[in-house]
Formats: C-alpha cells, structure tokens, sequence
C-alpha cells in the first residue's frame, strides 16, 4: 500500500447512536482534501452502511467495538477501513448481492453492499465467520480548488 500523507483511527461500541459519529469524523477527515459536496455525502452514506452492517449483523444482540481506520493516499485518493470483531459472512459474494439479507425478520432492505459500491471507487469485503468483518472502500475525490 502507498505511503499515508495523513491518517486517522478510532474505535468506538456498535451503538447505533454512534454511526452518527462514524459519518461526521469521516466528513471531517475527508474536509482535508477539499471535496464538492456531493463527495462528502457520498462519503458519509457508504461510511454509514459499513457501521450499520457492523451494529445490525455483526454484531446483532451484542454491543462490540468497530474500527474505523481512514487514509490520505496519493493523488487525493481517500482510504476508509471499517471492521468489526463480530459474526462474520459465511459466503460473501452471496451476501454482496442486492436484496440478499441474513436479518429478513427486521427492517433491512439488504442494499448496504451495493449503496457502499455505488458511493466509492472500489470497495473490498472480507470476512471470517465468528472473527468478524473488514470492510475497505476507496474514493478518488477531486479537488473543489
């Protein structure tokens, strides 16, 4: 990987009242690359998916901390890894699939997957079931200035 101009991590407990938190420190960290506001907004969506998946399906019925790792990379590309400890993903390319949930009961539509890659440059998914789940996701941003 490029040598970081800058980065930044915190860990934080999967309360859902956090993934507000998530999104304003990614808004915040990414401000330094002076992206439009569309990027920002994009930004913050696909950080937003990743902590929920962590809250609702890693995790589930349990509090656990999630990581949340961000980079300045070269050419203004911005780096963002979140990861949980949680349940992890018995097959990941099914779960990447739209509509596709392991929580039908609840209220989850099963687009976090597609909403993070629609939001980002690239995105990579991977798990371990019963270690958990990283998710790592790159946003070219192009400068306002």
């Amino acid at each position: 990987m490029k040598k970081a101009a800058n980065s930044m991590k915190i860990t934080f407990p999967g309360y859902s009242k956090n993934e507000s938190l998530a999104r304003m420190c990614a808004a915040a960290f990414a401000a330094q690359l002076d992206p439009t506001v569309e990027e920002i907004s994009d930004i913050k969506a696909a950080v937003s998916e990743a902590v929920t998946n962590c809250i609702v399906h890693g995790y589930r019925d349990t509090i656990g901390d999630i990581d949340m790792k961000m980079k300045i990379l070269d050419n203004d590309t911005l780096y963002i890894k979140i990861t949980d400890k949680g349940t992890g993903i018995e097959d990941v390319e099914q779960a990447m699939q739209p509509l596709f949930t392991t929580c039908p009961e609840g209220e989850r539509a099963g687009l976090g997957f597609a909403v993070m890659e629609s939001f980002t440059d690239k995105l990579r998914v991977k798990s371990t079931p019963g270690k958990g789940t990283s998710v790592t996701m790159i946003k070219q941003v192009c400068r306002r200035g």
